[in-house]
């Protein structure tokens, strides 16, 4: 996670940097575009939790992309993008999942222990309605950037850790399509990253102590967007 992280905000100084280098040019472009590249961190809360399961560890979201700026009006500062991306999730628990020969079984374990994770990694797919106050020559601007989002998770896992060591297991109950709705808005560098999962985690029917799983997520975080 540390790894991440760090290599998270190289990322983001690097790209900073060369769009502080851009304004300096005195060339104008009339045409030009924005915010094409994206990268962003965030937390994980879990929604519609059954009872007895608490949200446990640092539930996160990372995630980096790039999204085709499309303005239609004039001045650009109104518009539309379509993007794809990659990001990773983590959802931490109370909950055990454990694989048998009769499937996946979630319970809460009566021992001590380090961390349960259920984790994702995703290619997604965004789509904006983009609102800001841009021009030619001005870098540093307002934006309200509202959409929604559709996951595709390619890797799908549980993993539980104890004193014992750890067990992790491709878990085919996550959903292989996620989807949701986000809004991004600030000014500048640093915005605000919002999101609400439509569906849940897991796949209709799974269940914990004979109650429906329906765990989704809402996301907040900080979302960067570069050149």
């Amino acid at each position: 996670m540390k790894k991440s992280v760090l290599a998270f905000f190289c990322f983001v100084s690097f790209f900073s940097f060369a769009q502080d280098f851009d304004e300096d040019e005195t060339y104008i472009d009339t045409n030009y575009l924005e915010d094409q590249f994206y990268a962003g961190l965030a937390y994980n809360g879990i929604l519609n939790r059954p009872d007895g399961v608490i949200q446990r560890n640092l539930s996160y979201n990372l995630q980096l992309g790039f999204i085709k700026d499309i303005p239609v009006n004039e001045k650009r500062n109104f518009g539309f993008a379509l993007g794809v991306g990659y990001a990773t999730n983590s959802y931490y628990t109370n909950i055990q999942a454990t694989s048998n020969e009769n499937g996946i079984t979630y319970d809460i374990p009566t021992v001590s222990f380090d961390r349960s994770k259920l984790g994702t990694h995703a290619i997604e797919f965004p789509i904006e309605i983009r609102w800001r106050t841009s021009n030619a020559i001005d870098y540093k601007f307002w934006r309200i950037y509202a959409g929604g989002k559709i996951n595709y998770n390619f890797a799908r896992t549980s993993k539980f850790v104890n004193e014992n060591g750890s067990d992790s297991f491709t878990n085919d109950d996550i959903r292989q399509w996620n989807y949701g709705l986000m809004l991004n808005f600030g000014y500048n560098t640093f915005n605000i990253h919002l999101y609400y999962e439509l569906n849940p985690i897991l796949k209709d029917g799974v269940s914990f102590n004979s109650q429906e799983n329906n765990m989704n997520v809402f996301r907040v975080g900080l979302i960067f967007y570069i050149l």
